[in-house]
């Protein structure tokens, strides 16, 4: 059975509060899109990762449902706790409450759907994977709601075709799917350093950079990145209603799946009409900055909320 494992992140902190705009969410100008009405409400985003603490003040009210696909909790579906800490940051740094304490996340109204398919050791089957996908693009709802986006911190160096076609499903549903870049990085932009399912062209792969702007020196570099986000020294929901400040791709990703939910609530209530994802792309690459970096290292540039540059050719290539 092949294996997956949660990408290598480095926990910096642990703080037993705090109260703030976490820093790379100031960055991306979250703000800019709140100002307009919109925070991401009612938007599903399925996170497939290590489990949610289901109980953290800022969390528990985005919760919409979720699934087990591990042995973990004695294999129980019903048990989507997080043990491992991994999967409460993305969670937190996607859609954590704005409730006047603690931390707030890029779509604080957005709606999670938390499929744990990694073990606490941060370990996963492709086939656990893949059939989480399958769920995310095939769940309602009890009020008719779809998964729009599915956020993946997570992968392996295998290109495996089951989890290949199964991105490929969800795409065709018009769910934007969100993967890490990876942690490979050698520092050096010229070479290519692969992830799956980050690699695959149907998926928005994220790279990292510092809250100074920096490209991170362990960012995979490849010819598959669509966009760079803050993933050093961020600040989110940890277990056990605490906080922790964490670093790698992973952490950049959710920056990216949060924004995602702000631009279709944005567009879809002014537009009154879905966006598709080929559109949807267009849309978060608008709001992309380049800063200096090869195409390899950051893509069509950092995520921005707060511009909105006219696609960079009649159609942007993804």
């Amino acid at each position: 059975m092949s294996k997956f494992r949660l990408i290598p992140y480095k926990l910096e902190e642990i703080k037993g509060s705090t109260n703030e705009v976490p820093p790379g969410v100031r960055l991306i100008e979250a703000k800019s899109i709140w100002d307009k009405g919109c925070q991401g409400e009612d938007v599903v985003v399925a996170v497939i990762d290590t489990g949610c603490q289901t109980d953290h003040p800022e969390l528990q009210e985005r919760i919409i449902g979720g699934f087990n696909f591990t042995e973990d909790y004695g294999g129980d579906p019903n048990v989507f706790l997080d043990n491992n800490g991994h999967g409460t940051h993305v969670c937190g740094t996607i859609a954590a409450s704005e409730n006047g304490e603690g931390v707030v996340g890029v779509a604080p109204k957005a709606k999670l759907l938390v499929l744990k398919v990694l073990t606490g050791a941060g370990e996963g089957s492709i086939e656990s994977i893949v059939q989480a996908i399958d769920y995310a693009t095939n769940w309602k709802g009890s009020n008719g709601e779809t998964v729009r986006v599915i956020s993946m911190s997570l992968g392996g160096p295998e290109d495996d075709s089951s989890l290949h076609e199964a991105i490929q499903r969800a795409v065709e549903q018009n769910i934007a799917v969100v993967c890490a870049a990876g942690n490979e990085g050698d520092g050096d932009g010229s070479t290519n350093e692969y992830s799956y399912p980050g690699a695959y062209d149907e998926v928005i792969e994220v790279g990292s950079v510092s809250l100074q702007k920096r490209l991170s020196n362990f960012s995979n570099t490849n010819n598959e990145i669509d966009l760079v986000a803050p993933g050093e020294k961020i600040l989110s929901t940890y277990p056990t209603n605490q906080y922790a400040v964490l670093s790698g791709t992973s952490m950049a990703t959710p920056h990216v799946s949060g924004a995602i939910a702000l631009l279709i609530q944005q567009f879809e209530s002014e537009n009154n009409e879905k966006i598709t994802e080929p559109d949807l792309f267009e849309l978060l690459i608008s709001h992309t900055v380049p800063i200096g970096y090869s195409t390899f290292e950051e893509g069509h540039g950092l995520l921005n909320l707060g511009v909105n540059i006219p696609s960079k050719s009649p159609n942007v290539i993804k």
